[in-house]
């Protein structure tokens, strides 16, 4: 029997939703160039859910996205939207999706923003398939998120200049890194950068541990030490914990927060090439009929997996990452 094809889709859309994250135009720039490529018309949604419901809609075509790759943040512009969450904005979305005769929508997003793209599945005919990004990488379903590697890279740079003044100044720094969940960020910044030691949202906080840490490095000669903190550690934070120490211990402390930095910026080559990857990716998924997926990379590969798998499947950290940091911090 001759297989059947799914019809191929002429009309598709693109948003990016949520926090913005190094990448997303990169990615914007492949969804678009790849969709042209198979004579589908390509629509771009400005600011997120909130413009899918305000039927914010420009057309796209390969100058739309020139010389874009290099650039931070998003050019379609985004937001996070309480109001999409509701049923009434998951129907107003599905009705403008209906009303611009739209086949497809690729979703750009973390982990709240892709539970939407699947609820709004629910809601529409047209094909819905999403792309990870988050600089904390807690998307389920995918190795690495569109924009970690840059947020990673950012961190260190800045952990590199604070160690040269920790050093002439002999003090004690606590620098802390997005994550108010999960310590992805943090625990790789603290191996790249030769932190010693390192706090995160998924371990208990132990104070009189690191005390005892802080001060066996000082025995053994360092005259200054760096502790890398999640913002979601469950001791209170950077600035909690320097209390902490300088309470228990009189050391002189510092604090310094890696804030917005790490969302900003032009893009790693890493995030680049991926980022591209997954936008060509979700256009050649959607015309192959597959609809509720996520395009991520898993093992070095370009797969799609339920979208669910975003927020359903929890990554667990590496602890083998976990146990190398602790060697190299002594």
């Amino acid at each position: 029997m001759q297989e059947i094809l799914p019809a191929k889709l002429k009309r598709i859309a693109v948003l990016t939703s949520g926090g913005d994250s190094p990448g997303l135009n990169a990615c914007l720039r492949a969804v678009v160039r790849t969709a042209l490529a198979e004579k589908v018309e390509i629509f771009g949604v400005r600011r997120g859910y909130d413009g899918l419901m305000a039927d914010d809609f420009v057309q796209l075509d390969g100058h739309s996205v020139s010389g874009i790759i290099n650039r931070g943040g998003t050019f379609l512009l985004t937001a996070r939207s309480r109001n999409f969450e509701s049923p009434a904005g998951l129907r107003k979305a599905a009705r403008a999706l209906a009303r611009r005769k739209l086949e497809g929508l690729i979703v750009l997003g973390g982990e709240g923003s892709l539970r939407g793209a699947s609820e709004l599945a629910e809601k529409t005919s047209a094909a819905i398939m999403g792309i990870p990004k988050s600089i904390d990488n807690d998307v389920g379903g995918t190795d690495f998120s569109i924009g970690f590697d840059t947020a990673l890279n950012t961190a260190v740079e800045v952990i590199d200049k604070i160690r040269d003044t920790a050093t002439s100044h002999e003090r004690l720094f606590f620098v802390e890194v997005m994550g108010r969940k999960r310590g992805f960020l943090a625990l790789a910044t603290a191996l790249a950068g030769g932190a010693e030691a390192f706090l995160l949202p998924e371990i208990k906080s132990d104070l009189p541990l690191l005390c005892r840490k802080l001060e066996e490095g000082k025995r053994r000669g360092k005259i200054s030490s760096i502790v890398v903190v999640a913002e979601g550690d469950e001791a209170g934070g950077a600035f909690e914990m320097a209390r902490q120490i300088k309470k228990s211990m009189g050391y002189e402390v510092r604090v310094s927060v890696i804030g917005h930095q790490q969302r900003g910026g032009a893009p790693s080559a890493f995030d680049r090439i991926l980022a591209s990857q997954l936008g060509n990716a979700a256009v050649e998924a959607l015309l192959r009929g597959e609809r509720s997926k996520l395009a991520g990379i898993q093992k070095g590969g370009i797969v799609t997996v339920p979208l669910e798998s975003a927020w359903k499947i929890e990554k667990p950290l590496d602890h083998g990452l976990i146990r190398l940091a602790e060697i190299l911090s002594r």
